[in-house]
């Protein structure tokens, strides 16, 4: 051994040596309980260690077309192990059995630049599930989950993603023949982005803008098949393809979908909620809240997504921190490790804290996601608009801050973060994706503040408002507790949003008394709208937190560890926006430095178990990916051995030179 790796590998060990909790126990908390971390591992077991899912050649040295075909060969595996798994089948069966399938993290590390077969299995099979009736579901999702037909999800639209009013496929129904007429009127009614639908997947759920007996009753969903299902041919009548190179993702073959007066059966239209009888006559869901349910579903997801990305971006950013040696603490003194410099404990630590703060908010609201089908499978719809405001808000909030945390982890790696075998550019591009993907950030915040205003004028009202935001109104506007305690901060959070919601809309209504309209005032104020939005979800997250730590049967050691990361990211978060409470007196300027040296005081304590901490993700070095976060700590090896496997590394003097740069250098001779 190498006298440098032996300094890494012992580096971690002695991190290791210093954890004063279980850290099986973390690991278990993590999952949600002793049995989900046991399945999580028989699933891992079972996956990564099968050869098929290896690269013989590295992704980012492949073509585009290679890139998707491995992709795509690996993803088909991947369903065929699924269905060859009876323990898979038998989760998969549960009410959230494919979003508790699809979230098991290492998935992703299957199939790494891309999942072709992703809203296949993310979003079009739980669509009919929440949408079909039981005679759709018999036809087709039996066929779905055992991969005979491949689907994804088409409603995004050239000129119209969030706003699903405003889509331009038209569904026309024709009584005559009992079939509704698909057509693409517009270049931007053009279907745009849906993962799979460029050339993997022969069918789709498209949402169309219904017409039926002259009249349009808005966006509804059809099943619609786009190749022959033998020769895999698109069908006459449509026009498919993919749109090109991203960002990031570059195998999920994102695609574009045209119509030309594309005729399918009646039968076709999903009519859980709502249908089309045989003469036209339209026959309305019971209510039009019932399309929240999978909006809902679907954005927990990418908040336990999100979350899952930034884990393993913290433990790369961790473990490298804790090797990597840097310049001079003291004159003279040998060079520390940087994890030391409390300038990086201040880059990692908040990620770590984060990463708990989005997983039990994920989890709570993912609970509540399940209470709320239950309840509306009973005809009570009643929690459906308030979930959906928290679920808005909180994939808004898990994608922004999961993306930020991930650079600012890549950041506290150096340039060697910049490298794309560190795994830190492909797990920005992926998250960066969340935040535009299944709701556009600020329009979701927007939709958040909509909720948490006309909540707020029904609370001042006299009338009972949902539980998350019942705090805007009463003696948590008015009461602060003296101290510092947890219950002290969350009461300086309650009331540093409540003052912030009451002069947002006190400006909105002045705004209309001055004369404008409501849309127009609403658009003028709407900067302080998403602000409002904002800071309610932030504190929704930090209650969340705590109670999860008060509620959980805790050791002693794991207690404080838990504890000191949920100080934390509530500390940094008030010294990070302290003008908010200062402004309305919720903290004093003397509360502000107590905190800022309590900040200190958690980084300190905190930064010896860093490691142990991040070890308790319980991420396989497969499922990291990374040269500079494997759990041998072995990074400058990895990071030589990475560079010679380049393809211009194979000859020493490439082809290019003689074709372009010797003659240049010899032109003058």
């Amino acid at each position: 051994m190498s006298i440098m790796k032996q300094q890494c590998v012992s580096d971690l060990e002695n991190e290791r040596k210093n954890c004063s909790f279980d850290k099986e126990e973390l690991t278990n908390i993590v999952d949600g309980g002793v049995e989900k971390t046991q399945f999580r591992r028989r699933l891992e077991e079972y996956f990564l260690r099968d050869p098929q899912f290896l690269d013989s050649i590295g992704p980012d040295y492949m073509s585009h077309e290679d890139r998707y075909a491995n992709e795509l060969r690996k993803a088909c595996h991947m369903i065929h192990k699924f269905s060859e798994n009876e323990e898979i089948n038998q989760v998969i069966g549960r009410p959230d059995g494919v979003r508790s399938i699809m979230g098991l993290g290492f998935l992703g590390a299957l199939t790494r630049d891309g999942n072709p077969l992703q809203l296949h299995l993310g979003m079009f099979i739980p669509t009919l599930i929440g949408q079909g009736t039981p005679e759709q579901q018999e036809r087709w999702l039996g066929r779905a989950v055992l991969g005979e037909i491949i689907g994804t999800y088409a409603q995004t639209e050239m000129g119209h993603g969030t706003f699903l009013r405003g889509l331009e496929t038209t569904a026309t129904y024709d009584p005559s023949t009992q079939e509704f007429i698909l057509h693409t009127p517009t270049i931007t009614a053009t279907k745009w982005w849906p993962g799979g639908l460029g050339k993997t997947a022969n069918y789709a759920v498209v949402m169309a803008q219904l017409f039926t007996k002259g009249h349009c009753y808005g966006p509804h969903p059809f099943l619609v098949q786009l190749r022959d299902e033998k020769t895999h041919q698109s069908l006459p009548g449509l026009t498919v393809g993919e749109i090109g190179p991203r960002l990031g993702m570059n195998t999920s073959d994102n695609g574009f979908l045209r119509f030309d007066h594309f005729r399918i059966p009646r039968t076709n239209m999903l009519m859980k909620h709502s249908q089309v009888l045989e003469d036209g006559t339209y026959v309305k869901p019971l209510s039009s809240k019932l399309a929240y349910g999978t909006m809902v579903y679907v954005r927990v997801g990418i908040c336990f997504y999100s979350c899952h990305l930034l884990q393993k971006a913290v433990t790369i950013a961790t473990r490298y921190s804790a090797v990597r040696h840097q310049s001079e603490m003291l004159p003279g003194m040998p060079e520390p490790q940087i994890l030391d410099y409390q300038t990086q404990q201040y880059k990692v630590l908040p990620q770590i804290a984060t990463v708990f703060a989005l997983l039990f908010a994920a989890r709570r609201v993912g609970d509540t996601f399940i209470e709320a089908t239950t309840s509306m499978n009973k005809g009570n719809l009643a929690m459906l608009p308030e979930l959906h405001a928290i679920s808005c808000g909180l994939k808004a909030l898990s994608s922004t801050d999961s993306t930020s945390g991930i650079d600012i982890c890549r950041l506290s790696c150096g340039g060697h973060g910049y490298l794309a075998s560190s795994s830190f550019p492909r797990l920005y591009t992926l998250c960066t994706a969340t935040m535009t993907y299944e709701g556009e950030n600020t329009v979701l915040w927007l939709q958040v503040a909509r909720y948490l205003i006309k909540s707020y004028q029904a609370a001042k009202r006299g009338e009972v408002v949902g539980p998350s935001v019942a705090y805007l109104v009463g003696k948590n506007t008015t009461e602060i507790r003296a101290d510092l305690s947890d219950a002290g901060l969350l009461g300086a959070c309650r009331k540093s949003v409540c003052a912030i919601v009451a002069e947002v809309e006190s400006r909105l209504q002045h705004l209309c008394s001055k004369g404008q309209d409501y849309h127009h005032a609403w658009n003028n104020m709407s900067v302080f709208l998403v602000k409002c939005a904002q800071v309610h979800t932030r504190y929704y997250v930090c209650e969340k937190y705590v109670q999860a730590i008060e509620n959980l049967k805790l050791s002693d050691g794991l207690r404080t560890i838990l504890r000191n990361l949920c100080r934390l990211y509530v500390v940094n978060h008030i010294i990070v926006h302290q003008g908010d409470f200062l402004r309305c007196g919720a903290l004093t300027a003397s509360d502000m430095k107590a905190l800022e040296e309590e900040m200190g005081d958690l980084l300190a304590a905190l930064r010896p178990q860093a490691v142990s901490i991040v070890d308790a993700f319980d991420l396989d070095d497969f499922i990291l990916d990374s040269v500079l976060g494997s759990k041998d700590g072995n990074v400058y090896q990895r990071l030589y051995d990475e560079a010679l496997k380049s393809p211009l590394n194979q000859k020493d003097v490439p082809d290019a030179y003689y074709k372009y740069l010797r003659p240049l250098m010899k032109a003058n001779l």
